[in-house]
């Protein structure tokens, strides 16, 4: 992912002046660094108070970092020998990998298990904070694609109730495509949504082979299961064969009112409803149907873990303020504050009146995160996945791309340096 220059770092102003204990005794500041519109204002503002009541001996000082560049940021704070950087990071769920190499994370593998109850945390966030089943990140919040539908378009297709096998999903969707209506925008260099169907299959995007190198699964033959069903799901509506769903954004396509669904996080659909406020009201949400109707279909999980830096000075204090994000009170309380997944799926009850978050916390039990290599940034950055898509789609081999698609990952994947 291409980093640009760090944008200025602000802060909230969430804490007072560094204070004294009751007896005279100073506070130790501990230093988070958590990451624009990840929690408001006034979530933190209530947790920062609630833990320095619960900690008379510690400050915490809550930084707000931009996204843009962040990559940067974090490797200069993990390489600094002062230990004057943060204590704890907030980063992306698949950026962990990249972190882990010179044993520049605190290990919190005998707190997860010991005392956070790790073994419950959504694999899509527990297992990209892995390595060699030693837990470096810990899960705070998930967000992953649902299908947004309208509920209008439905029932004038006389489709009575949402899909919940991939076969209904079809058949829903061959439906919905008629009378100048697209049955589905689903751009054809979606891959995240792709590797969902991958995965389902018992197929990958990449695979390690027991610790001999990486290589590209897209030719296996469960991958290839999944590009296929992608193809006939893609082919009910008139997404773009040569684009993502950024391009043009898939929001502003669906507001113009002449598609029944797209696969997206919930919260684009306050979006569609900005742009056109005549559907207000009219959109619904359910998980991606999987190949059958005992759960849903598998979904990439974004989101946000908590790391914190082999060289803080305050790790008694860190590991407490990590433990505290990610434990139950409050992780549920920015979930519901924000519209997230909890992190764990004893945790999907407490969302469940709200229907875009409840489709979105069903589908998150099955999510799953990109390959947990570094070098998988690499991957994206020159993402081969997108031009295959886009040349099946066209009419070209799946088997022959996939091969050429999977040889272009391996390159990567095994590059020194």
């Amino acid at each position: 992912m291409e980093r640009r220059r760090l944008l200025a770092l602000s802060s909230l102003g969430l804490v007072g002046a560094c204070g004294l204990e009751p007896g005279g005794k100073s506070r130790r500041t501990v230093t988070a660094w958590l990451m624009k519109d990840s929690a408001s204002q006034g979530f933190l503002r209530r947790f920062t108070r609630a833990f320095e009541r619960d900690h008379p001996d510690l400050r915490l000082d809550v930084r707000i970092q931009q996204w843009t560049g962040i990559g940067q940021k974090v490797q200069a704070a993990l390489n600094a020998d002062s230990g004057d950087g943060p204590d704890v990071i907030e980063v992306g769920n698949t950026q962990v990998p990249q972190y882990v190499e010179g044993d520049r994370l605190l290990d919190l593998t005998l707190e997860s298990s010991l005392r956070w109850g790790g073994e419950g945390w959504l694999p899509g966030l527990r297992e990209p904070g892995q390595l060699l089943s030693h837990q470096y990140g810990i899960p705070w919040y998930a967000a992953n694609r649902v299908v947004v539908y309208r509920k209008d378009l439905f029932a004038q297709a006389g489709v009575k109730a949402v899909p919940r096998t991939r076969e209904q999903w079809l058949d829903a969707s061959a439906k919905l495509n008629s009378r100048g209506n697209q049955g589905i925008y689903l751009a054809g260099q979606d891959w995240y949504t792709l590797a969902g169907f991958i995965w389902d299959e018992g197929g990958e995007l990449a695979d390690d082979g027991d610790g001999e190198g990486w290589r590209g699964t897209l030719d296996t033959p469960a991958a290839l299961r999944g590009m296929d069903f992608y193809r006939q799901l893609q082919a009910l509506g008139d997404g773009p064969a040569d684009a993502d769903e950024e391009h043009p954004p898939q929001a502003g396509v669906f507001a113009k009112g002449k598609v029944a669904q797209m696969v997206a996080v919930p919260g684009l659909a306050r979006t569609v409803v900005q742009q056109n406020p005549s559907l207000k009201g009219k959109l619904g949400f359910f998980p991606v149907p999987g190949p059958t109707a005992a759960r849903p279909g598998a979904v990439f999980t974004g989101g946000s873990d908590l790391v914190i830096p082999n060289n803080t000075r305050e790790r008694e204090g860190a590991v407490a303020v990590v433990g505290a994000l990610t434990g139950a009170r409050w992780d549920t309380d920015l979930a519901r504050t924000m519209n997230y997944v909890p992190n764990k799926k004893t945790l999907a009850g407490d969302v469940a009146g709200e229907e875009g978050l409840a489709a979105m916390a069903a589908g998150a039990a099955q999510g799953r995160a990109t390959p947990s290599t570094p070098q998988w940034g690499a991957v994206e950055a020159d993402n081969p996945i997108k031009a295959y898509m886009t040349k099946v789609l066209t009419g070209a081999d799946p088997a022959t791309e996939a091969r050429r698609a999977s040889r272009r990952i391996t390159d990567i994947l095994n590059r020194l340096g």
